[in-house]
């Protein structure tokens, strides 16, 4: 059935004898509204009474502003919304940024001010850049790319079921890159190509064959969307922000740039990556070993496809130029006069795309995740930036450091137990964002104050923000669409996910600690 049309009407009318004077009636014909939708209200009666009680009844601490304590109150009332989802993340980010203006805690009597300063996050460049690099990921897949450059891995590799594995891993990292929505990519993209491998062999949820090899593809398709998205910063809309907070936290003394990121993460990430499917093979391995129609498959998919057309070599210069200067090629090859900021970088392959006609500006309004990034991040940034102009991030991370002193423990060790809550933390967090949000800050302040090296704290932080949604089935938005697809149970999905999570914390560690000393980051 066609979808319902909403046409406008405008009449103007002049009344007779007026001066002047205009009635204009508009008219919604066709899409007129008939009820209201709920909002969820008990979780939203929660998040109003939480604020409303850190607000009036909590006692301020000693040492905390009353602005800076009114601060937190909102921002925990988002957080807690952004948990349970009493609104949609956009909507909450909205009224946050609503309620900062107003309140005035950040500028007291000064409303102009407080407006201001309530819109400041929206003029972070790291927000724009995420934004624009999902507008550009739009025409991987609207170009057909992405499944091309899938089912070109899975044909090289196909021969064998683990082979097929390592086909997916490498599709994943290929347009990790550039594609800064996880869920798009690991759901989106290398999910359907994981589908129609396990269908050629029957193995499918509904048939009860998941174990021939939907299961074991399902979990490795999963698994690996953390550790790519820990790679690079323009892999999962978070990186950036803890970016952001390590530079607010050492007053700017340390900027992580794009190519130091994804320098940083090469090694121990790609030895997650090639570790990862053996481990999950060990565990749960499939009863199909042998899968040399893998390859017919895709060569039968490519074939569909046909010659690489023009728009997809358009994408795919774009993207290569993208990564160059991120990587800061041009720079070392002709001086920092030709180096680019990270965001105007992808500012010029957006606009590329748009002077190629490759993304029309009507694929560029239709990109909504990037719009709704624009307005969460935003509102997120702002009161985390302010919570620490305001003196709050300081006191709790003092708190924090207080407690671990009174155990007697070195850095190391206490550096250890921070990180540890930190990642397993977020089984109670069904969003990263919320997560990095809510205790990026206050664990890095507090793991700096108690002597760890800035740098490797900061770094260890920022990629067990990604490692570890390899956790639960609500981590990240990919989770539930991979586990939704039936493949697994919960349980198999939860142990798989524990046990990388040791495996992964492991390899950050110490091939990670011997990298970045080898680097000289630490």
């Amino acid at each position: 059935m066609p979808a319902p049309t909403c046409a406008v009407l405008i009449s103007i009318n002049a009344a007779a004898g007026s001066s002047g004077a205009v009635l204009v009636a508009i008219t919604f014909k066709g899409c007129t509204m008939q009820k209201l939708a709920p909002t969820n209200l008990l979780p939203f009666a929660v998040v109003v009474c939480l604020t409303l009680v850190i607000w009036f009844v909590v006692p301020v601490p000693t040492g905390v502003t009353p602005n800076a304590w009114h601060l937190l109150a909102l921002f925990i009332g988002t957080i807690v919304g952004i948990i349970s989802k009493a609104m949609p993340l956009g909507s909450l980010s909205i009224l946050a940024i609503a309620l900062v203006a107003i309140t005035g805690v950040t500028n007291p009597g000064k409303p102009a001010a407080a407006v201001v300063d309530a819109l400041s996050g929206f003029a972070n460049p790291l927000i724009w850049l995420i934004v624009v690099a999902v507008m550009v990921a739009m025409a991987v897949t609207k170009t057909g790319l992405g499944r091309r450059i899938g089912y070109h891995f899975v044909k090289l590799l196909g021969k064998r079921t683990i082979g097929v594995a390592y086909g997916l891993v490498l599709s994943e990292l290929v347009i990790a890159p550039v594609t800064p929505s996880n869920t798009a990519r690991g759901g989106a993209i290398v999910h359907p190509i994981m589908r129609s491998i396990a269908d050629s062999y029957g193995s499918s949820p509904e048939q009860g064959t998941s174990k021939k090899i939907g299961r074991f593809l399902a979990l490795v398709n999963y698994n690996a969307n953390p550790i790519t998205s820990a790679m690079f910063i323009t892999a999962t809309a978070p990186n950036p922000l803890c970016v952001a907070l390590i530079a607010q936290a050492t007053g700017s003394s340390i900027q992580i740039t794009w190519g130091q990121w994804a320098l940083a993460a090469l090694l121990p990430c790609v030895c997650m990556l090639m570790v990862m499917p053996l481990v999950l093979y060990f565990l749960y391995p499939p009863e199909i070993k042998e899968t040399p129609g893998a390859s017919e498959l895709a060569s039968a998919e490519l074939a569909k496809l046909g010659p690489m057309r023009l728009p997809e070599k358009v994408t795919l210069g774009v993207l290569i130029l993208m990564l160059a200067v991120w990587a800061g090629i041009p720079a070392w090859l002709f001086g920092p006069t030709f180096g680019l900021d990270p965001t105007t970088t992808a500012l010029v392959g957006l606009s590329l795309l748009l002077v190629t006609t490759v993304l029309s500006w009507e694929d560029v309004l239709a990109a909504r995740s990037a719009w709704d990034t624009l307005i969460w991040f935003a509102a997120l940034v702002m009161m985390a930036t302010f919570l620490g102009n305001l003196g709050l991030t300081k006191w709790f991370s003092q708190s924090i450091q207080g407690g671990i002193t009174q155990m007697g423990l070195d850095w190391k060790l206490s550096a250890a137990i921070l990180c540890l809550v930190y990642f397993y933390a977020h089984y109670f967090f069904a969003s990263t964002t919320a997560h990095v949000t809510a205790m990026f800050a206050a664990f890095f302040a507090a793991g700096i104050a108690l002597g760890t090296p800035p740098m490797l704290l900061g770094l260890l932080l920022a990629f067990s923000s990604s490692l570890n949604m390899s956790l639960t089935h609500y981590a990240t938005g990919t989770a539930p669409i991979i586990f939704g697809s039936g493949y697994t149970t919960l349980n198999e999905w939860f142990a798989a996910g524990a046990v990388m999570s040791v495996v992964n914390l492991v390899l950050l560690v110490l091939v990670g600690g011997v990298w970045w000393s080898i680097l000289g980051f630490i």
